[in-house]
């Protein structure tokens, strides 16, 4: 077929407006588990502190009838810390970039506000599950947070010890040396780091992995069920590719995958026994910073730091394979 002479197809028209939609398509993740399953608790200074302690190991009790009674020995408590770290995003619009009629946005300085808070709290949850090495920081160096990876060091298993932080006083100043070979994670390796956490006297609920490892603990035999129950009514049954539920000889443990932890390492957690401290008045709030032209310049600024109340109620199981 042929186009009649003389007619008008959009291939002549000038003046068509353009078609571009309302919506702006993101697919950017934002969870964030390990945050969000934390207490939440506040710090006062940048150094934050607390203290742990252990009940004697149990033993053979038996006494003279009559007997006199001496003291025990008494075993001082532990005093750790970890510093705060100060993470801010910085948004600057010029006053036109606001004005003009935009898709998708009516104000270029919220979106890009929002923009900001969501990696924050991407920063955030990086910043906590890390082995990064606690820094008291200086006139030139900026403080960091100890992460769980380096605070976690009684329940591991792991191909070479390297440097472990410190768990009787003071601060986890240094991070754990990554082994030079990685290894397949295996449900062995689960169940003798769950077992060292329970011994100590942990009870860990869940088990934290990057994508790779989650998929190779979905195959582990302790998985508690591979198919979903479907009512008449919902039709046709799901299958079910993930697993999200392990049984455990110590209970049930929540398989999570997490975006933004190292990949190499698996996180067995209590979290009965991690605190996320915000300093003093410094939770995560924007702020408007002087005016030195024709933009709007703001920043979102806040102040965190890890406590881990009792590293020795969670484990790790690191140097692993990640394809």
């Amino acid at each position: 077929m042929a186009v009649p002479t003389g007619t008008t197809t959009t291939f002549d028209l000038t003046g068509v407006r353009e078609d571009l939609s309302n919506l702006i398509f993101s697919i950017s993740p934002t969870e964030t588990p390990a945050v969000s399953n934390m207490k939440k608790g506040t710090a006062t200074n940048t150094f934050h502190e607390w203290q742990t302690d252990a009940l004697a190991a149990a033993a053979a009790n038996s006494h003279l009838d009559g007997d006199d009674s001496s003291p025990n020995t008494i075993a001082a408590t532990s005093r750790l810390g970890n510093y705060t770290q100060i993470m801010k995003k910085t948004v600057q619009v010029s006053g036109t970039s606001d004005a003009v009629n935009k898709a998708g946005r009516a104000k270029e300085l919220a979106y890009q506000l929002s923009k900001r808070s969501k990696e924050l709290k991407r920063d955030l949850e990086f910043a906590v599950t890390q082995n990064a090495a606690g820094h008291a920081g200086g006139s030139a160096t900026a403080r960091v947070m100890a992460g769980m990876e380096t605070w976690i060091a009684s329940n591991k298993d792991n191909f070479t010890d390297g440097t472990t932080p410190v768990t009787s006083s003071g601060a986890a100043t240094t991070a754990p040396t990554d082994g030079t070979t990685v290894r397949t994670l295996t449900e062995a390796m689960l169940k003798t780091v769950l077992a060292s956490a329970w011994d100590a006297g942990g009870d860990p609920s869940t088990l934290m992995v990057g994508s790779f490892n989650k998929q190779i603990a979905s195959t582990f035999s302790g998985i508690a069920t591979l198919y979903r129950d479907t009512a008449p009514s919902l039709g046709q049954a799901q299958i079910i590719g993930a697993a999200d539920i392990y049984v455990s000889d110590f209970g049930q443990l929540a398989i999570v995958p997490n975006r933004f932890m190292r990949g190499r390492t698996a996180l067995v957690i209590d979290w009965d026994y991690w605190r996320l401290a915000a300093l003093s008045g410094r939770s995560f709030k924007q702020e408007r910073l002087a005016k030195t032209g024709d933009s709007e310049k703001r920043h979102i600024v806040g102040e965190y730091t890890l406590e881990a109340c009792n590293q020795a109620a969670s484990g790790k199981i690191a140097d692993l394979a990640v394809a």
